[in-house]
This record gives structure tokens, C-alpha cells and sequence, in this order.
């Protein structure tokens, strides 16, 4: 053993192996070749390869030649006017687009991976969602580069035809032309003001919410009134519940709930900061169904841009942290 050796077993460094440098660079100059070769399958002319790609028509010619060479095929039919593809490489061309496709994606990727949040964001959210502008307030103060487009609907939008970045939507997904994430999850409360329960009782089981007076939503899109979740041993609960006002938001009839007006059903992620602070309390939790899931969507074959990337990590780690208890 040389004394060279010996130090680069010391220091765990690696010995180049024979023909390493040669073989990337082979493989290197593969990659260009398939690029020159589309470039001038596309343009159809090797000097407008060459303009597009900064180098001499002559070495396009050469780049070509030198592949057709390696490939044993003929590309190209050449004539003193113009080239068109042979057959085989019109066969070529196709694969090789999908090869420069590739490389062109990750390279997107890999940008967009490292670019800064900016720009306008366009986001379609749920009618719950002007309860969640505190955390949306303190997204814009983090973020103050990015300009956010708020759509508050209930209805199904189309995110591709209307141009939407993202949208948030609860329950299932199952449009195979979007991408969609998880972004927590959330039960439906029912919540009453302190008051409110001193005057009238606090209901203990699902039957007692006909001597109660209730706060209900009713969806915009349908006109239906959202059904109260309640449920006993598996076996869903059809109550009949006595009304005395009726929203198309949330937060109105939350509102109304804290003044001492009624009950009302909502997402436990609406009213969290009125179930700590004691302004609302919950009932009859052991009734209400499981958890539903709050998502994030977007069109797939399309890498989430920084902005909405940073929109929905944020709106998943302060909306939904780790589970607090309910109050009783």
C-alpha cells in the first residue's frame, strides 16, 4: 500500500474510479444532443435551432450527424432548402419530448420549490370561513407580498374554468382532476351562551333540544338547513328542532348564540376562541357524529405554487393544531 493510499483510507476520502469523468460526460453530452435534435425537429431548420439554443447552424449539423451515428438511424431528410423527419425520427421526437418535458418539469419544480411567496392568490373558502379572519389577518401581516383574492361560497366552483389556486372545502373529494390535502380535522359543536343556558336548562340528552329555541344555517346553493349530527348508540337522530332564526353564514347565528338567543351547530374550529374565552359553551358532545375532514384542493399536473403552498400550511397549523378538550 502506497502512502497516498494509506491517507485516503484514513480520511475516508473516495479514489475516483477509472472512466467516472468520462461516462457523466458522455451522458451529459446525450442530453444535449437530444435537446439540439429537438430543437430542430420542432423548428425544422437547423440554423433556427441554432439561434434558439446560441450556438452555429454547422454545430447543430455536427450534433445530429453524431447521433444519428451512435443511433445507427437516419433523423433527418436533408435537403439545400429545408430538413423533414424520417419515420424513425418522428418516433424519436416523440420520446424525446417527453424526456426534455421531464427535465424542464423538475427544473420548474426545483424553482418554484425556492421562489418567494408572491403575487395574487386567488382561493375560493367555505361561508365559515369569515370566522377564521383572525388567522387569515395574521397570514397577510406574515406574508405581505402575497395579495389575496377571498371567494366565500358554499357552492361547487370550478377550479380550473375560474381560475382559482386553491380551495378549502370540507368533506369528501373526489374530482380526479384535482389535487387535494388534508388539512385537518373537525367536529360540528353545539354551543350556547352562559346565559343563555342559565335561563333555560342545559339539555342532556338529543330529545331535550325540543324545549330549546335554535339558531340554524341554511346552505345558499340548496336551500336546504344543515342537519344537526346527532346520533345515539350508530343510529342517526332525526329531531325536529324549534327554530327562531335561520342564516346563510355561520357567523351571524355564532353572534346571535353569544348574545343569549339560542343554540346553534357549528365547526368546532369557528367557535374555539369562544369555547376557551367561556362565551360559549358546548353540549352534548357525546351525541354528535365523527370527525369530517377540512381539505385543500387544487388542479393536478401542476406544481402548488410558494403562495398557495404557504396559504394552506399556514391555515392547516393554526386552525387546526393538536385536539384541546371541550369545555363540559
Amino acid at each position: 500500500m502506497t502512502m497516498s493510499q494509506d491517507a485516503n483510507r484514513s480520511t475516508g476520502a473516495t479514489l475516483p474510479v477509472a472512466g467516472e469523468s468520462g461516462a457523466a460526460s458522455s451522458a451529459m453530452d446525450r442530453f444535449g444532443s437530444l435537446n439540439i435534435f429537438v430543437r430542430a425537429a420542432e423548428t425544422r431548420s437547423f440554423t433556427e435551432a441554432g439561434r434558439q439554443l446560441g450556438i452555429s447552424s454547422s454545430a447543430v449539423g455536427k450534433a445530429i450527424s453524431r447521433l444519428e451515428g451512435r443511433l445507427g438511424a437516419r433523423l433527418f431528410h436533408r435537403s439545400t432548402r429545408s430538413i423533414t423527419l424520417t419515420p424513425e425520427g418522428a418516433t424519436f421526437l416523440t420520446r424525446c419530448q417527453r424526456i426534455v418535458c421531464e427535465i424542464e418539469a423538475a427544473e420548474t419544480e426545483l424553482a418554484l420549490a425556492h421562489a418567494e411567496p408572491r403575487g395574487r392568490l386567488r382561493v375560493s373558502m367555505p361561508m365559515v370561513s369569515t370566522l377564521m379572519m383572525p388567522v387569515i389577518a395574521a397570514f397577510m401581516k406574515q406574508y405581505p407580498d402575497i395579495l389575496l383574492d377571498l371567494d366565500f361560497s358554499d357552492r361547487m366552483v370550478d377550479v380550473i374554468e375560474e381560475g382559482f389556486d386553491v380551495v378549502t372545502r370540507t368533506g369528501d373529494a373526489s374530482d380526479s382532476q384535482l389535487v387535494t390535502r388534508v388539512m385537518g380535522s373537525f367536529r360540528q359543536v353545539i354551543v350556547g351562551s352562559p346565559a343563555y343556558f342559565a335561563q333555560r336548562g342545559v339539555p342532556n340528552e338529543p330529545e331535550d333540544l325540543r324545549d330549546h329555541v335554535c339558531l340554524q344555517h341554511r346552505f345558499p346553493s340548496s336551500g336546504k338547513l344543515r342537519r344537526w349530527p346527532l346520533s345515539r348508540d350508530g343510529e342517526t337522530l332525526d329531531i325536529e328542532l324549534p327554530t327562531i332564526a335561520i342564516a346563510t353564514a355561520v357567523e351571524p347565528l355564532t353572534s346571535l348564540a353569544e348574545q343569549g338567543l339560542g343554540l346553534t351547530c357549528a365547526p368546532d374550529f369557528t367557535v374555539r376562541a369562544q369555547l376557551a374565552q367561556g362565551s360559549l359553551v358546548a353540549v352534548l358532545q357525546p351525541y354528535l357524529d365523527s370527525p369530517s375532514t377540512f381539505r385543500a384542493l387544487w388542479p393536478s399536473g401542476r406544481q402548488i405554487a410558494p403562495k398557495a403552498r404557504v396559504f394552506v400550511d399556514f391555515l392547516s397549523q393554526h386552525l387546526f393544531p393538536a385536539a384541546e378538550p371541550l369545555r363540559p
